[in-house]
Order: structure tokens, then C-alpha cells, then sequence
């Protein structure tokens, strides 16, 4: 007997909504796992988020050579202070941090992105994400939902031995660096992270 003639099928907009969800369960799961390790993953106040995000842009400013130049020439920098990545199998990150404009806080924001494969534990970094035409920070502001590498690109610099930005990287229309909690570089992609605006 044939088994598989009596099975029903599955709708194939049936099939997205489960793996959706069973990814959005995932990265829920591993939120609340790095909430009950980690203190300051709890929900933070928007002033905590600022202050946490100018100990990372002066970390930024005192670790990379370069850092002022990339500053002065942002339209707006989105600042996540404190990123968390932990899972096990199907792991994620989440973060949450603040768009500043002219220096000031304008709107608060979290990202998540999934991740799959061995992972143990959990990793804390900050990333530091600049607009560097009007063109994009507008059109990332006006979105509900930005992901990125489908909304756009987000070229992640890398800096020399001696930490210094490559500055032939910054004529894209987003950079963005990764940083750890001593100020060193990540090299790694921001694509598929998705970044939605919060109430604080």
C-alpha cells in the first residue's frame, strides 16, 4: 500500500505561515532564554538605551581610527548598544537602540534575525548602523518593517591590522560596523536582520 496517497497535502501558503512562525517562535524562545541569563537583556527604557548608546559611540570613536570622519558625514546613525545572539540549533539576535539625527534621539528600534547551525551560549555586541545619504535614512525611517539586504544593502566595514576604516567602503548609502564589548571589530553580514520602529 502506497501511504503517501493518503496523506493530504499541505497548502503551499500553509507551509510559509508554519516556517514562519516556527521562526519567529524560535528567536522568541532564545529572547527569553537571554533575558533569564543576561540582566541587562530586559526591556530598557529609552534613556537607558541612550546612554548605553553613547558608551558605544565612544568606544567606537576611541577604538577605530577614522570613526569622527564616518560621524561627521552620516545623515543619522541607528545605535544598538547591547545585541544579543544565543540559541541552540535554531539560535537568533536581538537588540534593541536608538536613531539619532543631528546628535539627537529621534525613534527607538529592535532587530531580530535568525540564524541556524551549532551555537552555544550566548554573545553580547553593539551594532552601529550609519545613513550616509538623506535617500536612505528616509526611506529606512518611512518603513514599517526594513530588512536588510531587500530593503537595501548594508555594506559592514572591516578595518585594517592598525584599525583603521578602509575608507574606499564608504561611498555606499549604508555602513554599518559590529563591535564587541572591547571595541573589537566583527566581520559578518547584517542581511536579513529586521529593524522596526518601537515605542519607548
Amino acid at each position: 500500500m502506497n501511504l503517501k496517497k493518503n496523506q493530504p497535502k499541505t497548502n503551499p501558503k500553509m507551509k510559509s505561515v508554519l516556517k514562519t512562525f516556527g521562526v519567529a517562535l524560535a528567536i522568541s524562545l532564545m529572547a527569553a532564554s537571554t533575558v533569564g541569563m543576561m540582566p541587562d537583556a530586559q526591556a530598557a527604557s529609552g534613556q537607558e538605551i541612550n546612554v548605553r548608546a553613547d558608551q558605544a559611540l565612544e568606544v567606537f570613536q576611541k577604538k577605530i581610527k577614522g570613526a569622527d570622519k564616518v560621524m561627521a558625514n552620516a545623515e543619522g546613525v541607528l545605535i544598538l548598544p547591547h545585541v544579543y545572539k544565543a540559541g541552540i540549533g535554531v539560535g537568533g539576535e536581538f537588540g534593541e537602540g536608538v536613531l539619532e539625527v543631528g546628535g539627537k534621539p529621534v525613534d527607538y528600534y529592535n532587530m531580530i534575525s535568525a540564524s541556524y547551525g551549532l551555537q552555544l551560549g550566548a554573545q553580547r555586541k553593539s551594532i552601529l548602523m550609519f545613513f550616509m545619504s538623506d535617500e536612505a535614512l528616509e526611506k529606512f525611517q518611512a518603513s514599517s518593517g526594513w530588512k536588510a539586504g531587500v530593503d537595501a544593502s548594508v555594506a559592514v566595514i572591516n578595518v585594517g591590522a592598525e584599525g583603521t576604516i578602509d575608507t574606499t567602503t564608504l561611498n555606499k548609502p549604508i555602513v554599518a560596523f559590529v563591535l564587541d564589548q572591547k571595541g573589537l571589530m566583527y566581520d559578518l553580514s547584517l542581511e536579513g536582520a529586521k529593524f522596526t520602529k518601537i515605542k519607548k
